[in-house]
């Protein structure tokens, strides 16, 4: 239980860590500003700043965001008229901190009730101070100033000339694909990983690799290095065709045609009959081909980074083809089930499982969905198209539906896995 709860926050926390980070990176070198990068949602538990931006982790490890200076209005939030704070002055006069919560005190801070302020264009802030409503008093507030929000986190202010919609539309579309588009990067890697950690490289062809000793293979005179061509007359031109082949017929008298050294024989055989999963099937102790060489594990990892990127692609086309049921989804819940099964099978398991969530995770988020990376991305298309900015309201309404609908949708999802794992 306690290893599954530790690797569920990991994974969880690599999955979104590398998510958030791409968004970080590109906005970064657009020069847009990131005024926080969380990881976890909720309360925050430790928290730092540098270079402009700060760092959370927070409570609940059920995902984690980026703030990007112009994407959201929590200053106005944060920042109401009748607000009292704190201000705190440079040598020069300059606001450089605006103190709104309880929680922080600031040595020779500046008690105002907030009338009114501009931290986009402007930059002032005026108000009442020490009490005095006879006289309203403003300030100019320093570009590089910064906010403590209720809850004690301290991020700058959102200039102009630092929002995202600053940036040029190619540099905005980056910022908004790099999440997913890290998510592939991280399932790619961990696939190749995961194919310098196998012994060998299955090649899927109708080589031998090894005989095992005393086996009924060993006994009819095959040997490592033979090519079988061909079982009871079925043409056996991979492993997978030889192998339906000898299971299919357990107890049965069969004849095998191989090559050795370019000269072709057949010998005659009987599969050994085995039980496995309530089956009776043949056997006759080969072992499939492996490679070992580096160039072998790194194709494997990209071809089960597309194998399991097309299995998420079918499973999306089945369900609008099909008809959609909350099952083919699943939320946190349905992956610490995961997780605790993917725990169960060691190391290579929790690694197969981090990279099929990480391309999922992709994947989800590149849906024309409102709110999401990909609906983000529809905007910014439609926005290149009609050659002009979508107005910011209609913008603004569009996402709180998109966010509205996901809110919605992961409830629903997460009563349903906790129905399907748990209460069943």
């Amino acid at each position: 239980m306690l290893i599954t709860i530790i690797t569920f926050i990991i994974v969880f926390g690599v999955l979104v860590l590398v998510h958030e980070f791409g968004h970080y990176y590109f906005a970064k070198r657009a020069g847009i500003l990131v005024r926080e990068f969380s990881i976890g949602m909720g309360p925050k538990i430790w928290w730092s700043r540098h270079n402009g931006t700060t760092y959370t982790i927070r409570l609940l490890p059920l995902g984690g965001y980026v703030r990007l200076a112009g994407a959201d209005e929590d200053d106005d939030e944060t920042l109401r008229p009748g607000t009292p704070v704190t201000l705190q002055l440079n040598d020069q006069n300059e606001v450089i901190t605006i103190n709104a919560s309880d929680k922080t005190t600031l040595f020779q801070g500046l008690p105002m009730q907030i009338v009114d302020k501009d931290l986009v264009d402007g930059l002032w802030i005026s108000g009442y101070v020490n009490g005095d409503e006879s006289e309203v008093k403003k300030y100019s507030v320093n570009h590089d100033a910064n906010v403590i929000e209720r809850d004690g986190t301290e991020i700058r202010i959102a200039p102009r000339d630092v929002q995202i919609n600053s940036a040029s539309l190619p540099h905005r579309m980056m910022t908004n694909f790099a999440g997913p588009m890290n998510n592939f990067i991280l399932a790619l890697v961990v696939f190749v990983i995961l194919g310098f950690t196998l012994p060998g490289i299955p090649t899927n062809s109708n080589v031998i690799g090894k005989v095992q000793s005393s086996s009924v293979a060993a006994k009819a005179g095959i040997k490592s290095g033979d090519r079988i061509t061909k079982v009871a007359g079925h043409q056996t031109k991979n492993w997978t065709a030889l192998t339906t082949q000898i299971s299919s017929k357990p107890g049965q008298r069969l004849t095998v045609q191989y090559v050795r050294n370019g000269r072709h024989y057949s010998t005659k055989l009987t599969p050994k009959k085995v039980r496995r999963n309530k089956q009776t099937m043949g056997q006759i102790g080969i072992v499939e081909q492996q490679k070992t060489d580096a160039r072998s594990r790194i194709q494997y990892g990209w071809h089960q980074f597309i194998l399991s990127g097309t299995l998420i692609f079918s499973v999306l086309g089945h369900m609008f083809t099909h008809g959609f049921s909350l099952n083919d989804l699943g939320g946190p819940v349905a992956i610490y089930a995961g997780t605790s099964q993917a725990t169960s099978l060691g190391i290579n398991g929790v690694l197969a499982f981090l990279a099929m969530l990480s391309i999922n995770l992709g994947i989800v988020n590149l849906l024309p969905i409102p709110a999401l990376d990909g609906g983000k991305l529809v905007l910014n298309i439609i926005e290149g198209i009609i050659r002009r900015p979508i107005p910011e309201k209609a913008e603004g309404i569009v996402t709180f539906i998109g966010f509205a609908f996901l809110m919605l949708l992961m409830i629903l999802v997460t009563w349903n896995d906790i129905q399907r794992y748990f209460i069943k």
